[in-house]
Formats: structure tokens, C-alpha cells, sequence
């Protein structure tokens, strides 16, 4: 048994997170104070989350507990991970609050945010931490890359992608800014009129460079997993990649140029409950350390769910044991 009195934990709350409610957040801020030394803040702009979390690591807080999306989880790593891993970072323990909260059901977390938030009070207290594997990826072509072409890497807990994906994030962020809700409809709806309108998918942009292999041309769509499923549509998992994992290394998941009923055929797959993507134009890879993907013209890029604007080039990479969570 764990002794809760000297833990120091920062709880680091998205006000403006999609599923809780400002009296929702002041219930599970209540219950985290009741038994850790805890200090609130709350995120005031973009990237603040980044800075939280790497204020955390310098004080030497021993928990920071995220409270919001996949995008406040994201800022949080990354601030955490400035300065690479070490054994001496706080533990990460999320709640969720977002939209589809796929790290936090990832690791295990009851998708009710003070059912989240009890839990996660119980692993302390037993003592129950594990280190998960993450990825990285950075970007060439865009306006702040740094001498040798390429941005500095971020880090990313579940997914990374170019192409379509990204292309799908823009549409539903352009919408949300004109204050639509985000639900899996929204995501749906952009997706059908990305696929049937865009030029993408006609005129494939992009070619994956796996290590030892030959390349992977004329490609729309190259998403990078670390967690299994990749996003979700309400309750239901969307899975083109289900062998990713916290234990494995990097998974691809790609595809080629295809029409709309080979497209609804993947995704139906996809939608599976024994999920298994294949036939012509996909390509899968399982547990890769690196890869890199080039593209003929800019392609939208997109790390854990946000859109970062567009690139001709991608390179991931996988981190082993990279950060220390609440089991």
C-alpha cells in the first residue's frame, strides 16, 4: 500500500474539453485534492498544456494528471518528454474528457470521467505504474523546419498520419471553429466528402520507405499506430491496425488509390469486430522501429488527432519504454 500524503500532484484540466462539464471538473478535481497535494491549472491557450507539463518535470512533481482530450494528453507528453525520457519524470494518469479519448481507453481508463478518476485514485494508492512505448515524428516541407530540413520531433501516444487522415482533422476543425460539436457524424460526413471530392485518392501523392523493403508508391492515406483501435466512432472502435500495441514497435497502416465501393469494403473491415484489413491498395506493417513517408505535393499532417498544417515528408520512430502512466 501505497501512502498518498507526500505525493505532489499538478492537475492539468482543458476547460474547454467536449464531454465534461465545469461542474463536472470541479467533482473530479474535488475527489484528486481529497487524497493528493494537488495544484489546478487550467489550459489558456495552444501549447500551454506543453508548458505545464514541463514545468512538472523540472519541480519535480510526482503526478500529473491530464484532464481533457487526446490533444491536452499530447501537450502534456510532450512538455513531460522535452527533454527525452528519464526515470525521474512524474507518473501520467488521464482522465478523460474529450471526444473519443483514445490514449485514456487505451490504457485501460472507464470512459465515465469520475469512474476514471476513482480508478485511477485506487492504482495509486496499490502502487500500480507501468512504462509504455510512444513515437515520434517529424516533418519536411513545412515553415519551421530547422537546418537539415526537417522539424524538431514531437511526440505522438497513439497515432501519427499524412494524407487523408489529416486532410479528414482539417475538415472537422474548420467546423468545430464555427462551433459544431465534434461527434463521430461530423468525422463521417468529412470523411465521404474528402474521399468523393478531393484529388487525393485520384492522383496519390505518396510514397512509405520501410527499411529493408522496397518502396510503397502512389498512396493517399499512411497512418502510424502505437495503440490498438486507432480512433473511434461513438463506442465502436475503428481498427485498421489491431495488432498496435503499447509492447510493440510502430504500426503503418496505408492505402492506395481506390474507389468508393473498395473504400467502404475497408472500412467495413475496419469496423469489424474481428477486424482484418486487406485486399488491393491496403498495405499493413507490424511493429516497425522506423519509417519514413515522401510526398510530390504537400500533404496535411496530423499527430494524435491535430492538424499541424501541411508537409512533404514524414519520419517516425519508436521509443521503448518512453514514459511511466498509472496502470
Amino acid at each position: 500500500m501505497v501512502s498518498l500524503d507526500p505525493m505532489r500532484a499538478l492537475v492539468v484540466v482543458n476547460p474547454a474539453a467536449t464531454s465534461t462539464t465545469a461542474k463536472m471538473r470541479d467533482v473530479l478535481v474535488g475527489a484528486l485534492a481529497s487524497e493528493l497535494k494537488i495544484d489546478v491549472v487550467e489550459t489558456t491557450h495552444r501549447g500551454h498544456g506543453r508548458e505545464l507539463g514541463a514545468r512538472a518535470a523540472t519541480d519535480g512533481i510526482d503526478l500529473v494528471v491530464s484532464v481533457g482530450g487526446d490533444g491536452t494528453v499530447n501537450e502534456v507528453v510532450n512538455g513531460l518528454l522535452e527533454k527525452g525520457p528519464s526515470p525521474h519524470l512524474p507518473t501520467l494518469a488521464v482522465v478523460p474528457g474529450g471526444s473519443t479519448n483514445v490514449f485514456s481507453r487505451a490504457l485501460g481508463r472507464s470512459r465515465d470521467p469520475v469512474e476514471a478518476t476513482a480508478e485511477i485514485l485506487a492504482s495509486v494508492r496499490a502502487g500500480r505504474s507501468r512504462l509504455v512505448s510512444l513515437g515520434t515524428a517529424s516533418a519536411s516541407g513545412t515553415d519551421d523546419a530547422g537546418a537539415d530540413g526537417w522539424t524538431d520531433p514531437r511526440w505522438f501516444v497513439f497515432a501519427a498520419g499524412l494524407g487523408f487522415d489529416a486532410e479528414v482533422i482539417a475538415r472537422v476543425e474548420a467546423q468545430r471553429a464555427e462551433g459544431r460539436r465534434s461527434t463521430g457524424a461530423l468525422y463521417v460526413r468529412e470523411a465521404v466528402t474528402a474521399f468523393l471530392l478531393g484529388r487525393e485518392r485520384r492522383r496519390p501523392a505518396m510514397t512509405v520507405h520501410v527499411p529493408g523493403e522496397p518502396p510503397l508508391e502512389d498512396l493517399f492515406l499512411c497512418l502510424f499506430s502505437n495503440v490498438s483501435p486507432w480512433t473511434y466512432l461513438g463506442a465502436r472502435p475503428v481498427n485498421p491496425s489491431p495488432e498496435a500495441s503499447f509492447e510493440a514497435g510502430l504500426d503503418l497502416f496505408a492505402m492506395g488509390r481506390m474507389g468508393p465501393l473498395r473504400m467502404l469494403r475497408t472500412l467495413r473491415q475496419t469496423l469489424s469486430s474481428t477486424p482484418d484489413a486487406r485486399g488491393r491498395g491496403v498495405h499493413r506493417r507490424h511493429d516497425l522501429e522506423e519509417l519514413s513517408v515522401t510526398a510530390s505535393r504537400p500533404q496535411g499532417w496530423q499527430v494524435d488527432g491535430d492538424h499541424l498544417g501541411t508537409a512533404t515528408g514524414l519520419r517516425v520512430r519508436h521509443v521503448p519504454a518512453a514514459l511511466r502512466v498509472v496502470a
